[in-house]
């Protein structure tokens, strides 16, 4: 087992484990994520059909408008998240989401924002660990 670490922007503290599902290109909440299910149903992204429950997104940023904090928050108190979320740039929507369920149903979602050299190190179905200090372990064999 090797871990390699790397060091993200806290824009979100939190503590968070998971599957890496990597998105190729952003993803608007509002219509584009299923908040009772974890479903991304976008059917033009090219994620249409996986499913964030638990995961560490990880994409280039986030996409849309400031509805996409409550479908955040909504798939928090459905306990249907993401565990964290890892960008390549800050989104405020976003953390504005996270800093919400944080304090309305005390749960940790880390969001960090990444260096384009480490994001590019991130891909799907590695199992990761975001730690309150921003900095990510990331787990393989």
């Amino acid at each position: 087992m090797v871990n390699k670490k790397m060091y993200g922007k806290i824009i979100v503290s939190g503590t968070a484990q998971g599957e890496v599902l990597r998105l190729s290109e952003p993803l608007s909440l509002w219509g584009g994520l299923n908040p009772e299910t974890g479903e991304i149903i976008d059917r033009h992204h090219l994620n249409s059909g996986d499913n964030v429950t638990g995961k560490i997104i990880v994409m280039p940023s986030g996409r849309g408008s400031s509805s996409a904090s409550s479908i955040l928050l909504e798939a928090v108190r459905q306990k249907k998240a993401p565990a964290g979320i890892i960008l390549a740039e800050s989104d405020g929507i976003l953390a504005l989401g996270a800093v919400v369920a944080r304090e309305i149903y005390e749960v940790d979602l880390p969001v960090i924002e990444v260096n384009p050299q480490d994001y590019e190190k991130l891909a799907s179905y590695q199992h990761l660990t975001i730690n309150p200090d921003g900095t990510i372990t990331i787990v393989s064999d």
